[in-house]
């Protein structure tokens, strides 16, 4: 049975370094499909992978007329049910789906619609399903993605950080969302958490599953344009996140 793992959290927080090294984590231990669900779309440098069509460019062909036209004899769903599997980079362990930008003017309750349908039918192909969403959570917040197994919110040692992830979790509860687990890595700390972010995180009534440390290795990569997972088996952040992993049973 496939297992939805969903990374959200304020910009700059880090949490497409975490996705990577998650995703990456996970290909051990089966096939996962990631899901770069940010509008910035870095999840494939991050991993080492080119980018294809977005899903977004996707959606917006099913609103061009000429698109439309040629679709009299083919259902629309089998279009996007095609075109969705063309958007796929393939990749060793692991594929990627881009998201893209978020949608423009105009209706797109039925490309949505068709889209959730979709995506649903493709990620039962996988062991683990990895969502690297944006700040907003659009992707749930419209239904295109799934139940949701493990949410991951993750936060810099700042305030701020601290009430967007709370507030995320609030998000789940109007949405009427499913996710059976929700969880806080405070990412990028130097020395410690402070305490006055311990007593937001308690008062938020978050479950801190991780603490995360700045790593300078990670800089270097990232100067280079390098994938973050080449990060080596020493590094203070992939320790991090593998010790994560296990804490959420996603690895032995």
């Amino acid at each position: 049975m496939t297992k939805t793992i969903v990374l959200a959290g304020k910009g700059g927080t880090g949490k497409t370094a975490v996705a990577a090294l998650l995703i990456n984590l996970l290909t051990e231990k089966g096939v996962v499909l990631a899901i770069d669900g940010d509008p910035s779309s870095n999840l494939h440098m991050a991993l080492g992978v080119p980018m294809k069509d977005t899903v977004g460019a996707v959606r917006e062909e099913m609103l061009d007329s000429k698109v439309r036209k040629r679709l009299i004899s083919i259902p629309k769903q089998d279009y996007m049910e095609m075109r969705v599997q063309e958007s796929l980079v393939e990749s060793k362990g692991f594929d990627l789906l881009a998201m893209g930008r978020p949608e423009g003017p105009g209706c797109y309750c039925a490309a949505n619609n068709w889209l959730r349908v979709c995506i649903g039918r493709l990620a039962n192909n996988y062991d683990y399903v990895v969502v690297d969403s944006e700040a907003g959570m659009e992707h749930i917040s419209r239904q295109t993605t799934q139940d949701v197994d493990i949410l991951l919110l993750t936060s810099d040692p700042t305030m701020r950080g601290i009430s967007a992830a709370a507030r995320m979790k609030e998000l789940i509860g109007e949405l009427r969302s499913h996710v059976d687990r929700i969880v806080l890595v405070v990412n990028r700390v130097a020395d410690g958490v402070p305490s006055e972010i311990e007593a937001a995180i308690k008062e938020a009534g978050l479950e801190l599953i991780g603490v995360l440390p700045e790593d300078p290795a990670m800089m270097k990569l990232e100067i280079r344009g390098a994938p973050l997972i080449e990060l080596p088996p020493e590094s203070p952040l992939k320790k991090g996140v593998l010790e994560i992993a296990r804490k959420l049973d996603l690895v032995g």
